[in-house]
């Protein structure tokens, strides 16, 4: 299945714009495909590689780039028209006034599946756990358990900003005993995590695996899983909207950027669903983009949380620096990425 998927063709868009024009051309993009998008701007080169590599040489290839301009790429899977995305972007672009040149190749999956992983190496997470890679042969684990994954694409490796914020608040909160509901599991690297830290617990990770996430799947979880020798943690195929689970379920539950991809439907409904399951005294940690936009007024919902005796209720915002700053944010389109966290 997996090398079915990786040989299918995609076509890749690249739409190029005005730097000033990068965040709002990115939102349409976003819009045109819910799996994310990549931004090559280099308008702030020279600043964030002394903020971020604290380094003043780069490389001279780079310096060569365009810094008035930014190109925005999109991946259309093969069951889609390429046409109709590009008609839509096309179309909101013009009414932004957005000037644009749009161009479109073929793009093997193995392709950007595969080139990312050279940059992807052993990790650690939290204070006991290191996130290694498949591949990565040489490492050094300190002491710390391991958890080896082949993840389907970065958002799986546990090494996304969101994914990482994640794995550090379950493993402060859970414990052996736990039963822990990860909602969105992608390639199940949450779920194994924590299943590893706590082989007393039960994790089980769900998730609908749609076509649009082709290199997510039901198998890769469990073959991420079987790798690991862990046996207590399962998979199955699940809704946000209505999860197949009685009340009170689990001690903790958690998703990490999931919720703003369902369309139509209103987020905060969908957050005090998944806390329908939640055990009282029980721990949740929702990572998402939780902007007014999306989410409505998130202030009052945390007040209605609490009002309804929910404890330690906080919203955390995930783009002030502490897990990434806010050009970060902005290249990688997660403005309104936040921590909802708390006790039932």
């Amino acid at each position: 299945m997996a090398e079915d998927f990786q040989q299918q063709s995609w076509t890749e868009v690249a739409i190029t714009v005005d730097s000033k024009n990068t965040e709002t051309a990115g939102n349409i993009a976003n819009m045109a495909v819910p799996y994310g998008i990549y931004i090559e701007d280099y308008s702030d080169l020279v600043e964030e590689t002394l903020q971020i590599a604290h380094i003043d040489l780069i490389d001279e290839d780079l310096l060569k780039k365009d810094r008035t301009k930014s190109i925005i790429h999109i991946y259309i899977n093969p069951h889609e028209n390429p046409a109709e995305a590009v008609s839509f972007v096309k179309e909101r672009l013009d009414a932004e006034n957005i000037p644009c040149e749009i161009s479109l190749a073929d793009c093997k999956a193995q392709d950007w599946v595969n080139n990312w992983k050279q940059y992807f190496h052993a990790m650690p997470i939290g204070e006991k756990l290191l996130i290694r890679p498949e591949w990565e042969k040489d490492y050094d684990a300190n002491g710390r358990i391991i958890l080896n994954i082949e993840p389907g694409l970065a958002f799986g490796t546990g090494s996304h900003p969101t994914t990482r914020l994640c794995l550090e608040m379950l493993e402060e909160y859970v414990n052996d005993e736990s039963t822990v509901l990860d909602i969105g599991c992608g390639s199940g690297a949450l779920t194994i995590a924590c299943a590893k830290r706590n082989p007393q617990g039960k994790m089980i990770g769900i998730d609908r695996w749609g076509k649009e996430y082709a290199s997510f799947s039901l198998p890769l979880c469990e073959k991420n899983a079987a790798v690991e020798g862990v046996k207590n943690a399962s998979f199955r195929r699940g809704n946000a909207v209505k999860l197949d689970f009685p009340d009170e379920s689990f001690d903790a539950v958690t998703s990490n950027y999931v919720y703003h991809n369902i369309a139509g439907k209103d987020k905060q409904a969908l957050l005090l669903e998944t806390l329908r399951v939640l055990k009282k005294g029980g721990m949740f940690a929702i990572h998402d983009l939780m902007s007014p936009g999306r989410y409505g007024d998130m202030q009052a919902f945390v007040q209605k949380l609490r009002d309804m005796g929910y404890e330690c209720v906080e919203l955390i915002d995930t783009t002030d620096g502490s897990f990434m700053t806010p050009k970060e944010a902005k290249r990688l389109m997660l403005r309104g990425s936040t921590l909802l966290l708390g006790i039932k």
